[in-house]
């Protein structure tokens, strides 16, 4: 059947949407049928939609399903912007992917501020990707038993197990929790550069087929029983993290503070005070910052990070203090960070362009160097619009700066 006839059956319902590849192999035209029948039924024009330099033949059945086009935010880069990391040192541009006027402008003068001050000091705390897969046990007493017999045999599940579907994660640890007969186990691996979710779901079903062969009178019930904790705001990623756990601090001396930012270090350390942890304790937010979302969410769509994990990107604290010698010491401490520099959607040459810019595409050397590079750029860059619009706020600049730029 020719291209047209095609396009008519997809408009009729005669061929489902997901369907359109079995009468075709090439997947990028089967991208431009669905696309014009969806024009052709609505009546529309999606031409913009339809206007991208991403290979289909990549992407479909990788990072999507029923593709018909590509969606355009804009990109622009904050920096440069000074680090003085374990891992990221130097100066970095940050690519982000945005449709707020102001956000890039924000994260830029903050950028300058801190690099002005000598930069920003990165420290990674913790490294783990997490799957918390559920057990319903006979009884408390049977679902203590197994825990223990789990913690105490991690190099048996790490061999029998995670070994059998991947040479770069490692399981390192495991924290039970019990709740009546429902046993949670959270499992905690070590996943190099990738973000790791894939890595850790297909491992710890692995873990459980062999916990279930071990003790016959327990039934696993689901891979993911909410305790991971995975796209939710939660309480357990804030306080134990998931991901990286990363922290950004600097020293600005007061005359950079007053000459960039406008404002003094006591204004800032009042507004962070009385704003990020007064109203956030008083709001009940996991996140006690000004805006982690709006940085955390540019970059992730600039480099191909899933968009959904900006949720557990925003919880996190601000800090702001003014030192015995009268300068402003600012920090940002993001407990759970899910990144990776490879895989998932980092492979989208967009993105992958987008990370290229950071000097992180693809692995590290050794494995899990970039990524960890990565969590450090994200922490400064964080930082820097964390200070930029503290700054705004206590010099009352946030409404003007929106009308100049966010309209």
């Amino acid at each position: 059947m020719n291209i047209e006839e095609l396009i008519e059956k997809v408009v009729k319902g005669e061929i489902k949407l997901h369907q359109v590849e079995k009468y075709t192999n090439d997947k990028h035209l089967a991208t431009e049928v669905r696309r014009k029948a969806l024009e052709k039924r609505f009546n529309i024009s999606l031409k913009n939609i339809g206007h991208y330099s991403i290979d289909p033949n990549q992407v479909i059945g990788k990072n999507i399903e029923n593709m018909i086009g590509a969606v355009q935010i804009p990109m622009g880069v904050a920096g440069p912007l000074k680090i003085n990391g374990e891992y990221a040192k130097g100066e970095f541009y940050i690519p982000l992917a945005t449709t707020e006027g102001a956000l890039v402008a924000s994260v830029n003068r903050g950028c300058s501020t801190l690099t002005a001050a000598g930069g920003v000091k990165t420290t990674v705390i913790d490294d783990k990707m997490t799957r918390a897969p559920l057990l319903k046990c006979p009884d408390a007493r049977r679902a203590r038993e197994i825990a223990q017999w789990t913690e105490e045999n991690l190099d048996y599940l790490q061999e029998k197990a995670v070994s059998k579907i991947t040479r770069h994660g490692k399981l390192r640890g495991v924290k039970p929790y019990i709740v009546g007969n429902n046993l949670y186990l959270r499992f905690e691996f070590e996943t190099a550069d990738a973000m790791g979710m894939n890595m850790v779901t297909i491992a710890s079903e692995e873990i459980m087929n062999l916990i279930e062969e071990q003790f016959p009178d327990v039934k696993y019930l689901a891979l993911s029983g909410n305790l991971c904790v995975d796209k939710k705001p939660n309480a357990m990623n804030l306080i134990n993290g998931r991901g990286k756990t990363v922290i950004a601090e600097a020293i600005i001396p007061r005359e950079i503070v007053e000459t960039k930012l406008k404002t003094t270090p006591e204004l800032i350390a009042e507004v962070n005070y009385r704003k990020n942890l007064v109203g956030s304790a008083q709001a009940g937010s996991y996140g006690f910052n000004a805006h982690f979302g709006n940085i955390v969410g540019a970059i992730f769509l600039a480099t191909g990070q899933d968009e959904a994990q900006i949720t557990e990107g925003s919880h996190g604290i601000t800090l702001a203090e003014v030192t015995p010698e009268g300068d402003l010491y600012t920090s940002i401490t993001m407990p759970s960070l899910e990144i990776g520099t490879v895989g998932g959607g980092t492979r989208v040459p967009t993105q992958r362009e987008a990370l290229s810019i950071m000097g992180i595409a693809g692995g590290g050397d050794p494995p899990g160097t970039n990524a960890k590079k990565f969590a450090e750029i994200i922490a400064g860059a964080v930082l820097a619009g964390e200070l930029s619009l503290l700054a705004a706020i206590a010099a009352k600049h946030l409404a003007k700066a929106h009308k100049e730029l966010g309209r």
